[in-house]
């Protein structure tokens, strides 16, 4: 299989560049030589045939070939905001949501969070993330590099939130009585913004302040579900849902 790296370069047909620090470490690792092809890809969309013209002990260049316009994302976007799960449930939960089609992450700190970060910490646990993220786009064959937020608290991130609209659905995983299930819920066609709880669950005063700025109640069935087990069930619901209502899909 050729080697797909993550190159933010200018790329252009028979343009040479020099890799990044870790892409320049894949190739290494790999012990590729002169004359390899690689697939290289900006996180903006498509990606570029190339080859590995040379490598040192510091630097690889390489010279793109040729641009294939090849898209791997849900047909709509799809943005998780979640209570931090603690350990490195997280790391998981980052990666598996890349894989799956997520759009965006963001962490958020809620009343009942183990996982509590702020500032300076904050932003390092989101490049932390970030750097998973790509190495999932790289393994999955994504070319569109989802963002990691910086963890927020979340009636701070709440109050960013700009008045809903008719293109994006909120919904909020619950386990209340008026929960509906997810395929009776959704929207099919429109963007989706999931809000997932962290091991305690979100507060009676969020689930409130949630149901307040739009957040329709569902269900992922009558089990308990983990912090990072949830929010990527969610995802993969509405990736299949979606998959079965497009052209060709499954009935």
């Amino acid at each position: 299989m050729t080697p797909r790296l993550h190159a933010p370069v200018e790329l252009a047909a028979g343009h040479e560049a020099d890799l990044p620090p870790n892409a320049t470490r894949h190739v290494q690792v790999l012990r590729l030589q002169p004359g390899a092809e690689l697939t290289l890809f900006d996180g903006r969309g498509g990606e570029w045939r190339a080859e590995v013209l040379a490598i040192g002990r510091k630097d690889v260049r390489v010279r793109a070939i040729e641009a294939m316009p090849v898209e791997r994302e849900l047909p709509m976007r799809v943005v998780l905001a979640l209570g931090m799960p603690a350990n490195e449930r997280m790391d998981t939960l980052v990666e598996k949501a890349t894989e799956l089609g997520a759009a965006a992450i963001q962490p958020l700190v809620c009343e009942r969070s183990v996982l509590r970060v702020a500032g300076e910490r904050a932003e390092k646990k989101a490049a932390h993330w970030q750097a998973i993220v790509i190495a999932a786009c790289e393994q999955c064959g994504r070319n569109r590099v989802p963002p990691v937020h910086a963890p927020l608290p979340l009636r701070e991130w709440m109050a960013s939130l700009e008045a809903g609209d008719a293109a994006t659905q909120r919904l909020l995983l619950s386990l209340d009585d008026d929960a509906r299930p997810i395929a009776a819920a959704r929207r099919g066609g429109t963007d989706a913004l999931f809000l997932s709880g962290p091991e305690g669950g979100l507060s009676e005063g969020e689930l409130a302040l949630a149901r307040s700025r739009g957040f329709a109640p569902v269900s992922l069935g009558s089990r308990v579900l983990r912090a990072d087990t949830a929010p990527l069930a969610a995802l993969a619901v509405i990736a299949a849902l979606e998959a079965a209502s497009s052209p060709g899909g499954a009935a």
